[in-house]
């Protein structure tokens, strides 16, 4: 019978790669409990990047396509600067979402309410959840209707006539 191995640093860092994408940062905060001497880590990172299987744009990008559809750029970089991506690589990705900020709003605000709130707290409370979702204050104002009982419009698409 094989007696069972411990994984190695690559062993490691390879079966996490293989299951998402990690930025450098991340995957060196999941190594560093197994690192055995000084050094070693650093080297195992620069060999996975060297050869292609560690990249934090790929990473970057990887974290925006799952949280595009239901986050707005100020989260979503909020997310990256979390993940230790580099601060010119998590300024181009904000301005390339920020260019799709309001429509990913409307969508977000069409799959949870639908409808234009009846009173001023219903607005208040679909401001609010664009709000924690992320989306600048400027593009909830145009998504976000204002309510049906105040006589006023009553769907999104109406808010550009104003």
């Amino acid at each position: 019978m094989k007696a069972p191995t411990t994984p190695t640093l690559l062993g490691r860092a390879l079966r996490w790669l293989s299951v998402r994408e990690y930025t450098r940062a991340e995957l060196a905060q999941r190594l560093s409990a197994f690192e055995e001497t000084p050094g070693q880590m650093q080297g195992v990172l620069d060999t996975l990047e060297k050869k292609g299987f560690l990249s934090d744009a790929r990473a970057a990008q990887s974290l925006v396509h799952r949280r595009q559809g239901k986050l707005g750029a100020a989260r979503i970089g909020h997310e990256l600067r979390a993940k230790g991506v580099a601060p010119e690589l998590l300024r181009d990705t904000v301005e390339q979402l920020r260019v799709t900020e309001r429509e990913r709003a409307q969508a977000v605000w069409a799959q949870k309410f639908g409808a234009a709130a009846s009173d001023r707290a219903g607005q208040m409370r679909q401001m609010r959840f664009l709000a924690t979702r992320g989306f600048a204050a400027d593009t909830i104002r145009q998504v976000v209707p204002k309510p049906t009982g105040l006589g006023t419009h009553a769907s999104p698409e109406d808010a550009d006539l104003e």
